[in-house]
């Protein structure tokens, strides 16, 4: 903790700083259950003023509907005071760009699960009306369940492109698209251009337009063709039509998924060079604006390629506005999904987000009550099952030393490592929880401290481990309402 940092912010304990950024603080904290959440205060100046205020309850509200299956989902808002917070799920794992830097570049098969995976959360995000506007490997976060993307939603929220002002946040400027830099204005297609530039990122571990002066990387982007490097194979000549600097140039990102996943082709064929007249209107309006935010102290924009800790995703407040229809594109380079403008009153805050999203309202009345089933409107997709494996989470050289099910819905494993000794406990639910169910897993060793996972999750609680080389292990979890843990067991050499 650093000196001056909050121990409590409502109902969470603040246990330690994760790391600052452009919009706030970032804090691991705990739960009343004593489950790890992830706590963003805001800077004061972000939501000083009404309008500022509205607009980040609109924006978060439009969030809620975002589906979760590869964001990060928020659990509860307290904007009413002197410390605006929100607070996430807490996502263990470093993001995309620490990996790249310690690990190397992705490649192959790992690069191309990557890329399936973002491009599926941006396009969940573009299909619930919001625009991400600061797209980039800090804000992928490598987690135990796959990457997931975070701060969807905040930055527009926080910084309409509508308002302007000293101290308006831009985004990161390596992976800002052209249009950005002379209009301001945010859209999927911009969301899109991130993206590529992202992937290019993981695949070389440099942004496709340098990361070093501000002037000559917007330069780059609104002039020169991306450095794609080691790129190669089809994934190259996509992120390349991603990189158009024209916007509609650009396919959506759910054209992107359908592509990558065998769906309809997006065409490939080379871009279209822009105009020269047109071309320099815009470098010189970037160009200036370039001038401007390094002589005024533009906050964001001159900081060619910060490094943002790990943060949250905007917060949903309890109510929801409506969101106009959108229109499924076709998975063509012009299809794109753009949020949709809408219209909302300013709902309460400092209340627990629920966690599920209220149903929208029908347009037909209710059913009367009936001895026979009604037809219900929508059917449910079948379950899909769980694709995580026990091994798989605890790491190689464990196996199962015992289990307790959960009814047939999910099974707690005590796995055991015989080479080195260490005892690993982890909850698989028998299908993956699109609204999430509460899960555990609990290990204590004799002579040692207890470590436990409590969280709602989609398909796991765990892993938890700790050495237990010639000792006694209590082992347990718990999947809904239910929990459960063994006497003293697996002592000295049984089981090992």
């Amino acid at each position: 903790m650093v000196e001056g940092d909050p121990t409590r912010l409502g109902p969470f304990a603040i246990v330690r700083r994760l790391g600052e950024g452009g919009q706030g603080l970032v804090f691991l904290g705990e739960g009343p259950s004593g489950e790890q959440v992830a706590v963003k205060l805001l800077h004061t100046r972000l939501t000083a003023d009404a309008e500022a205020r509205a607009r980040f309850l609109h924006e978060v509200a439009l969030a809620q509907r975002v589906a979760r299956f590869c964001t990060a989902p928020v659990l509860y808002a307290d904007l009413a005071g002197n410390q605006p917070y929100i607070v996430s799920e807490y996502v263990p794992g470093k993001s995309l760009r620490e990996l790249v830097e310690e690990e190397g570049p992705r490649r192959g098969a790992a690069l191309d699960r990557l890329a399936i995976s973002t491009a599926t959360a941006l396009a969940a995000i573009h299909r619930a009306g919001i625009t991400h506007r600061d797209f980039k490997p800090a804000n992928v976060l490598m987690g135990p369940e796959g990457p997931v993307v975070i701060d969807f939603g905040v930055a527009k929220a926080l910084d309409s492109p509508q308002t302007t002002g000293t101290g308006t946040t831009m985004g990161t400027p390596s992976f800002l698209a052209p249009e950005l830099m002379s209009t301001g204005v945010a859209t999927g297609a911009s969301d899109v251009f991130a993206w590529g530039v992202t992937m290019v990122f993981a695949a070389t571990g440099r942004p496709a337009f340098g990361a070093d002066s501000i002037p000559q990387v917007m330069h780059r982007i609104l002039t020169s063709p991306p450095d794609l490097g080691e790129l190669s194979g089809p994934l190259r000549d996509l992120i390349k039509v991603c990189l158009a600097k024209e916007p509609a140039l650009r396919p959506s990102a759910e054209a992107i998924v359908a592509h990558l996943t065998g769906g309809p082709p997006i065409d490939l064929s080379p871009v279209e060079p822009e105009k020269p007249r047109a071309r320099g209107r815009v470098v010189a309006a970037a160009l200036a604006v370039a001038a401007l935010a390094v002589t005024a102290g533009t906050v964001a924009v001159i900081r060619p390629f910060d490094r943002p800790a790990q943060t949250p995703v905007a917060a949903p407040p309890a109510a929801q506005p409506q969101v106009s229809p959108q229109r499924r594109p076709s998975a063509t380079r012009s299809a794109r999904v753009e949020p949709a403008p809408t219209r909302s009153t300013v709902v309460p805050v400092k209340q627990p987000i629920p966690s599920e999203p209220p149903a929208s309202p029908s347009p037909s009345p209710s059913p009367s009550p009936s001895p026979s089933p009604s037809p219900s409107p929508t059917l449910k997709p079948d379950p899909v099952p769980n694709p995580r494996k026990p091994r798989g989470l605890c790491g190689a050289g464990f196996t199962i030393a015992d289990t307790h099910g959960w009814n047939g819905k999910a099974t707690t494993y005590l796995m055991i490592n015989a080479s080195n000794g260490r005892a690993c406990v982890v909850t698989l639910s028998t299908y993956v929880m699109p609204g999430k169910v509460r899960m555990g897993a609990i290990l204590q060793v004799q002579g040692g401290a207890i470590t436990r996972d409590w969280r709602r999750h989609m398909t796991h609680a765990g892993p938890v481990k700790q050495p237990a080389s010639g000792a006694c292990l209590i082992w347990g979890g718990g999947y809904g309402q239910q929990t459960w843990k063994s006497a003293w067991s697996h002592c000295g050499a049984e089981g090992y």
